[in-house]
């Protein structure tokens, strides 16, 4: 008989460690922050592209949450290129 295992989050069940599990949550954080921005700036893809210096397929890999395709590095620089300022908060983990 198969147990119910409870998770604090999504990326939790899902990632193998919970260092995995946070740079996830990073990633989907910045990647929802961006497509947010495109969409409140009536963005058409080849535009947003455009402005933070990728090419369209890139800005459709972020609007479809395609998160496997992003490192940190790169969704800080275009979060920067958009204009957005990045607030970090660390906590003890519970």
């Amino acid at each position: 008989m198969m147990a119910n295992k409870r998770f604090t989050s999504v990326w939790d069940a899902i990632s193998a460690t919970p260092q995995e599990a946070e740079n996830m949550k990073l990633r989907s954080a910045l990647m929802m922050a961006l497509d947010r921005h495109i969409q409140s700036r009536g963005w058409t893809q080849a535009e947003a592209a455009a402005e933070l210096g990728v090419t369209q397929p890139r800005i459709s890999d972020v609007m479809c949450g395609k998160i496997g395709r992003f490192g940190l590095d790169k969704l800080v620089t275009m979060v920067s290129a958009a204009g957005l300022h990045i607030h970090v908060q660390i906590d003890e983990a519970a």
